[in-house]
């Protein structure tokens, strides 16, 4: 029986995990070994203010997960001590927090991940982090956007000026 129970439970937690490696925009993999408990009570608080969940798997269970989803080139990256960060919404934020996080303590190390539906390394994965966040592109959009008609503005700005200086003159 109880055999019967922990198989049943394995099997909706590999089930748990299968679903957020489909759903996720991103997903990073790290070797924690060696940080404290301050040290990753700190990086969890990041990540969750960031709307990015970070659990720590069992590889065999990962391994799993991967394979049913059509993620078995992971593999290679499911050694040692892992944690994965999940994001729905943002594909570089946790790229960005993780590699900025691992400049500050070397105990964490960024081994790969999946970044839409893709299986990447980790110069793939600093090389998204380096991206700007989603608010610095919409704000530079936005800019680009706002130049025209800022331009068109100071143009009529002046030309009404020089009209008013002609009729002064």
């Amino acid at each position: 029986m109880a055999n019967a129970k922990i198989l049943a439970e394995k099997q909706q937690a590999v089930a748990e995990v299968t679903e957020k490696f489909k759903a996720s925009a991103s997903t990073i993999i790290a070797d924690y070994r060696g940080l404290n408990v301050a040290q990753v009570t700190q990086l969890r608080k990041t990540l969750r203010e960031a709307g990015i969940e970070f659990v720590v798997l069992k590889n065999s269970l990962a391994r799993r997960a991967s394979a049913n989803a059509e993620l078995s080139e992971l593999d290679e990256y499911l050694t040692g001590p892992t944690a994965i960060a999940f994001s729905k919404d943002d594909l570089v934020a946790p790229a960005k927090i993780l590699t900025e996080f691992a400049k500050k303590n070397d105990q964490l190390s960024v081994k790969g991940g999946v970044v839409e539906g893709r299986v990447v390394g980790y110069d793939q994965i600093k090389a998204l982090a380096e991206l700007p966040s989603r608010d610095g592109l919409l704000s530079m959009l936005l800019s680009v956007l706002q130049a025209p008609v800022r331009n068109f503005a100071l143009a009529v700005k002046a030309v009404a000026e020089k009209k008013e200086a002609e009729g002064q003159a």
